[in-house]
């Protein structure tokens, strides 16, 4: 007899389906039993307002996790970056797989680079992060561009370029890689330029507090390293007070010597969308082996940022 089908809750985004089919066949091979995908309209994905109007990117979150609370689902996947910093009590993030390729990229009309880019060019992004750090780029590198605000899904953002509407749009590697369009990039944005989004790049599956066989089961596909890192870059975030929408970048990064992981670079930035001003600071320490480890290290970077100044720079504040 077929063990019955477990659900995973997923946004119906042709990038959220992709990630979350990624999941599915992974817990299904970690389980033995079949994953279907119920399909879950947010109001993120209904609005046409912009986020830091809706509440920021959280709103992708809240009807997968209603899902959850009404058992309609048996866990879901979301894209780490979209997710609260505060977790409720009755969910739990079980596993946070091996993070994906977590830099910005353009995709711009002609194969142009950033730098190529012509006198005057419209770059089209959702994010005040990215114009802040883009903006901030072009004053000291002496390019003329402007950055417009866009919403919509990938095919909706790249088409603003292919009918010649923006010069280039700014999209997330990893979400490229997942929908099998990363050969349409034209050219990848150094972490020196442009920090990502806390979280960008990495998945959180979540479920139930009270379904332990199923979060046992869930870990397996836990990366500690990964966890570590998107723990660091999420309590910079929750220490700034900053909601989802507001321009703040931050990765954590693992050196090496060649052989083994040493230790664990946080660095973190503020900025006005105007990229007029930007905190930008970093830390450096032994790699975090537990959560509270990660958290303090995030937290510690996040008091010197504000000492300098971040705090006027992030416009909305998280009420």
């Amino acid at each position: 007899m077929t063990e019955k089908a477990l659900r995973l809750g997923t946004r119906r985004s042709k990038l959220a389906m992709a990630q979350s089919g990624q999941v599915a066949d992974a817990v299904s091979q970690v389980t033995g039993r079949p994953v279907e995908l119920v399909e879950i309209t947010t109001y993120g994905d209904v609005s046409r307002e912009h986020l830091a109007q809706i509440g920021g990117t959280g709103v992708f979150v809240a009807a997968l996790r209603e899902a959850l609370a009404r058992g309609e689902v048996d866990f879901a996947v979301h894209s780490l970056k979209d997710l609260p910093t505060t977790q409720p009590d009755e969910l739990v993030v079980a596993a946070i797989p091996v993070r994906e390729d977590p830099r910005d990229v353009i995709i711009a009309r002609d194969a142009l680079k950033l730098t190529d880019l012509p006198r005057g060019a419209r770059i089209g992004t959702g994010s005040p992060r990215r114009m802040a750090q883009l903006n901030a780029y072009a004053r000291t590198h002496g390019l003329d561009i402007e950055t417009v605000p866009i919403r919509g899904n990938v095919d909706t953002r790249i088409g603003y370029v292919t009918k010649g509407d923006l010069d280039a749009v700014v999209l997330a590697a990893a979400g490229l890689n997942r929908v099998g369009r990363s050969d349409e990039v034209t050219d990848f944005l150094s972490v020196d330029t442009v920090l990502p989004a806390p979280g960008q790049g990495a998945l959180a599956v979540e479920t139930t507090a009270d379904n332990a066989d199923l979060i046992a089961a869930l870990a397996q596909l836990d990366d500690p390293l990964t966890r570590a890192a998107v723990t660091a870059e999420r309590s910079l975030l929750a220490a700034l007070e900053a909601g989802c929408s507001a321009p703040v970048g931050a990765l954590a990064d693992l050196l090496t010597d060649g052989q083994s992981v040493k230790e664990m670079r946080l660095r973190g930035v503020v900025g006005t969308t105007d990229g007029s001003t930007l905190v930008q600071l970093s830390t450096t320490g032994p790699v975090p082996e537990t959560h509270e480890a990660a958290t303090a290290l995030g937290r510690e970077l996040a008091t010197e940022m504000l000492a300098q100044g971040a705090a006027g720079l992030m416009g909305e504040r998280a009420l």
